[in-house]
């Protein structure tokens, strides 16, 4: 079964950074890794997602030039380095996993598979 494990979240003053992490307990069926977000009383947004074989990556516009998706050389972790934040960018952070291979990346029903979620808070 697979399961995905978050880490990295916290409290960080804006314009500071963090790093999430996301590991994936059996990728053998998974194409794509990414990353949603979501505050109290909006929708869940895309936030990034990243091709296991191949390391291309897909943004978010609310993200793009700030956040950085990368892979381990297993492509089983993947992390999301978030640079220059932003209050706006308080959200519980989910790790998503997709076994699609013609996905839509923002599309939350191309991604079968969620982690629980970690807390990030941006102080301003």
């Amino acid at each position: 079964q697979v399961q995905l494990v978050e880490s990295g979240g916290g409290l960080v003053q804006a314009g500071g950074s963090l790093r999430l992490s996301c590991t994936c307990s059996d990728t053998f069926t998974i194409y794509y890794m990414g990353w949603f977000r979501q505050a109290p009383g909006k929708e869940r947004e895309f936030v990034g997602t990243i091709k296991r074989n191949n390391g291309i990556t897909y943004y978010g516009d609310s993200v793009k030039g700030r956040f950085t998706i990368s892979k381990d050389n297993t492509a089983d972790t993947i992390y999301l380095q978030m640079n220059s934040l932003k209050p706006e960018d308080t959200a519980v952070y989910y790790c998503a996993a997709s076994p699609v291979w013609a996905i839509s990346p923002a599309s939350t029903s191309d991604y079968y598979y969620w982690g629980q979620g970690t807390q990030v808070t941006v102080s301003s």
